[in-house]
């Protein structure tokens, strides 16, 4: 086995085609094809699933990626070393961010860390799904809200502030909730997918989940923050996505006496990534700039 077959299967599973990463490393498709048949040879194993349409990683292509990559990052903190450049941090990184939390906060304070590091590389891609992270070749995500139990190191970059609003042509129209009892009498814009359907609020001491209804089920806040400014119903959201509309008066806070709760943020990545000198300056920065900004209080 050669330290070049395990760089090309990372680059591999990282662009998600033999093309694309035999553009990035400057090879040909046939020699990076024929490096991976090599590679899956020697160790008599399938790491790959090939087809016309998508290139996917089996599980035994996942366990062994893992340690790939912790052998390259090995390979790469010693050429550091060596050559006295620990000072400089660089590589190249794939990022996983929420889609609205990442245009509206991180998108600026990536472009400010690159600009204290250019020697490091991000690919950042905003969704609102779960990645896998070994399978599809991410080395960080940041995550809004409760985690899976994962073999993946998890650190809570701080919370996010969630607020009941709507605007004031729909509370002249239907009234104001009183007590979440009365949530079922009102449109509710739900968050979330099929089936999630109750709001978790604290009440006279306890945390209790109340059934809401309403006309739009979305996974996107934006959407639902414009449903709401249109007098559609009320909304549960994060303040990062509402707030502008409350400064403005588009929206107006209710229920304001039995609070949803904050959700978390965390950062997750694998465990090779935990010796990372990049993950950790990098994480640290976005904590420190999150605090004060006053988006998340660690």
């Amino acid at each position: 086995m050669q330290i070049e077959d395990l760089r090309i299967f990372v680059a591999v599973i990282k662009a998600g085609s033999f093309t694309a990463a035999a553009e990035q490393l400057l090879l040909s498709k046939q020699y990076v094809s024929r490096r991976m048949a090599a590679l899956e040879a020697g160790l008599n194993a399938r790491l790959l699933n090939r087809n016309t349409r998508k290139l996917s990683v089996t599980e035994s292509g996942q366990l062994f990626a893992g340690h790939a990559q912790r052998i390259l990052d090995d390979i790469e903190e010693a050429e550091r070393a060596v050559s006295q450049k620990r000072q400089v941090l660089q590589g190249s990184y794939r990022l996983s961010i929420p889609m609205s939390f990442g245009i509206s906060h991180l998108s600026p304070l990536i472009a400010e860390f690159l600009g204290q590091h250019p020697a490091i590389q991000f690919q950042v891609e905003l969704v609102d799904r779960y990645v896998d992270l070994v399978g599809e070749g991410f080395d960080i995500a940041l995550r809004i809200g409760n985690l899976a139990d994962s073999s993946l190191v998890a650190r809570r970059l701080g919370e996010l502030k969630r607020v009941i609003c709507c605007s004031p042509q729909y509370l002249e129209r239907m009234g104001t909730p009183q007590t979440p009892e009365d949530l079922l009498q009102h449109q509710c814009l739900r968050y979330g997918r099929e089936g999630q359907t109750g709001w978790e609020l604290d009440h006279n001491g306890k945390r209790r989940l109340f059934e809401v209804r309403g006309p739009i089920l979305s996974n996107n806040g934006e959407v639902l923050r414009d449903a709401a400014v249109a007098g559609l119903g009320l909304v549960l959201l994060p303040e990062f996505i509402v707030g502008p509309a409350l400064q403005y008066g588009a929206l107006v806070r209710v229920l304001e006496d039995f609070h949803p709760g904050a959700l978390d943020l965390h950062a997750i990545y694998p465990q090779h990534r935990q010796r990372s000198e990049v993950t950790r300056v990098f994480l640290d920065f976005l904590q420190e700039r999150l605090k004060a900004q006053r988006v998340s209080a660690a």
